[in-house]
């Protein structure tokens, strides 16, 4: 059999290609991750890679509704004052992955219906502990904003968690 006749097989490889999308976002953010990188990383071929992801922006929107996925279950059933330093030590944890969820690409997520479900869900548990649309507005607006100032060094805090504690609790 010649290898053009082999079945393709690699197991999991939409995975891998995230996986690998992962450690570029946490290495160098959103600008480091390209299909060719992931798909070298995943040990395959870059045309293999487009078996599952279109271009760049369709993988970097699988990654992030994977991750509004993560973001969502750090936030479900915690009462609404628990989700605010939840909210900000995820993204203290994953400043690549938080960026790239928040970034530009969720303006363009209506005609990626994967991340758009994937970011309401992760917004219906904030709206569902809250006691009205305007206070989970208010909230959001409030741990967004200090997320933000805190990974861009707006606010110096050689302890972030201590700047967390004080605001949120």
């Amino acid at each position: 059999m010649s290898t053009s006749e082999k079945p393709y097989h690699h197991g999991d490889l939409r995975s891998a290609l995230l996986d690998a999308a992962d450690a570029l976002l946490d290495q160098g953010g959103d600008g480091a991750v390209s299909l060719r990188e992931a798909a070298r990383m995943a040990g395959v071929s870059a045309t293999a890679a487009y078996r599952h992801f279109a271009d760049k922006e369709a993988l970097l929107a699988a990654l992030a509704a994977r991750h509004f996925a993560e973001f969502g279950a750090a936030l479900a059933g915690k009462p609404l004052p628990e989700m605010g330093p939840a909210y900000v030590r995820f993204a203290l944890a994953r400043p690549g992955r938080f960026r790239l969820m928040f970034g530009p690409l969720l303006r363009r997520a209506g005609g990626r219906p994967p991340l758009s479900e994937a970011a309401g869900a992760a917004f219906a548990a904030l709206n569902a502990a809250a006691p009205s649309p305007e206070a989970a507005l208010r909230a959001w607006a409030l741990v967004h904003g200090l997320a933000h100032l805190l990974l861009d060094g707006a606010i110096p805090a050689e302890d972030p968690e201590a700047v967390v504690a004080r605001l949120l609790t």
